[in-house]
């Protein structure tokens, strides 16, 4: 059989991700110290960056933890109000879309 060749005169054009930013949300239950476990552990945040982002979280009633594509940031919304939850704590991940 003869084979064929054929050239597609097609562009790819490859987009950037939408990001969305994960926040976390001040409460009056709580630990700061869970705050902090919650960052270096779903967050990867080193300790004192942790300590920085809880403070601003008490003092402003949230902050942003990171900024993923939308399955990442999903998942570690989904990984904070797992770990909330078994630990008997009301702490909320929500995701916004990066402007």
């Amino acid at each position: 059989m003869p084979k064929f060749e054929e050239e597609l005169g097609l562009a790819l054009e490859l987009e950037e991700p939408q990001m969305f930013k994960v926040l976390l949300h001040n409460d009056d239950y709580t630990s700061m110290d869970f705050v902090v476990e919650i960052l270096t552990g779903v967050f990867h945040k080193t300790q004192a960056h942790a300590e920085q982002i809880m403070f601003q979280i008490h003092e402003h009633g949230k902050a942003i933890c990171g900024v993923y594509s939308f399955e990442i940031a999903q998942t570690k919304a989904q990984q904070v109000k797992k770990r909330a939850k078994q630990n008997e704590f009301p702490l909320l991940a929500t995701i916004e879309e990066e402007s």
